[in-house]
C-alpha cells in the first residue's frame, strides 16, 4: 500500500485559508485600500494646488498647536475605533523640528492605542448588554478574527483600515496579547512606507 505523503504545516495553513476566504477577504480589503491611498493623495495634491500651500498649512498647524496636543489628540483617535487618518498626522510630523522622532512617536502611540483597544475589548465582554450589542453590530469582523486570528491583525496593521477596531475584536475574543504585541509591530512598518511617500509629496 502506497505511502500517504503528509501534507506540511505550511500547505495546511495555505488550503485553510483559501477554504475560509481569507484570500478574498485580503484581495477586496486591498481593492478597499488602495482607492483610499490614492483618493488622500489626491486631495492633498489639489488643495496644495488649488486652495493652499500645504507646507503653509502644515507649519501653520505645526506653529499654532504644541505637539503634546497633537500627539494627545492621535493617541485617543488610535484608541477609540481609529477616528481621525493617521495620513494626517504623518504628514504633520514631516513638519515638525524632528520629523523621524515624532513619526516613529507616533508610530508607537499607534501600536499603544491598538494595546488599549484590545483591553476595551476584553473589558466590554465584562457588560453583557454592550458585548451582546456588540456581537451583532460586529459579527463578521468577530468571525473573521476567530478564523485568521494573527493574520487578520497583520492586515489591519498595514492597511489603511481602523488597527483600533481589529485589537477591539480580538480583545473581544481574548486573542493572545502575547500574538497581538508581536503581529501589531507591524504598525512602525505601516508609518514608515507611508511616511516615503506623504514626506515626498509635502516636502
Amino acid at each position: 500500500m502506497p505511502k500517504v505523503k503528509k501534507k506540511s504545516r505550511l500547505r495546511l495553513l495555505h488550503q485553510y485559508y483559501r477554504y475560509t476566504g481569507f484570500y478574498g477577504f485580503l484581495g477586496s480589503s486591498l481593492l478597499k485600500a488602495i482607492p483610499l491611498i490614492l483618493l488622500f493623495i489626491g486631495a492633498l495634491l489639489f488643495i496644495h494646488f488649488f486652495v493652499i500651500d500645504v507646507n503653509v498649512l502644515l507649519n501653520k498647524m505645526t506653529d499654532t498647536f504644541p505637539a503634546f496636543g497633537i500627539l494627545t489628540v492621535f493617541f485617543i483617535s488610535e484608541s477609540i475605533l481609529g477616528l481621525i487618518p493617521p495620513e494626517i498626522f504623518i504628514a504633520w510630523s514631516s513638519k515638525s523640528a524632528t520629523p523621524i522622532f515624532h513619526l516613529s512617536l507616533l508610530a508607537f502611540l499607534s501600536y499603544a492605542g491598538g494595546i488599549v483597544s484590545y483591553y476595551i475589548g476584553k473589558a466590554i465582554t465584562n457588560i453583557p448588554s454592550v458585548n451582546e450589542y456588540l456581537e451583532i453590530k460586529m459579527a463578521k469582523h468577530i468571525r473573521n478574527t476567530r478564523k485568521w486570528g494573527g493574520f487578520l491583525i497583520i492586515v489591519g496593521a498595514l492597511l489603511p483600515i481602523p488597527y483600533s477596531l481589529t485589537t477591539m475584536t480580538a480583545g473581544i475574543i481574548k486573542y493572545p496579547i502575547g500574538s497581538l504585541l508581536l503581529f501589531g509591530t507591524l504598525r512602525f512598518v505601516r508609518f514608515y512606507i507611508y511616511a516615503i511617500a506623504i514626506f515626498n509629496i509635502v516636502s
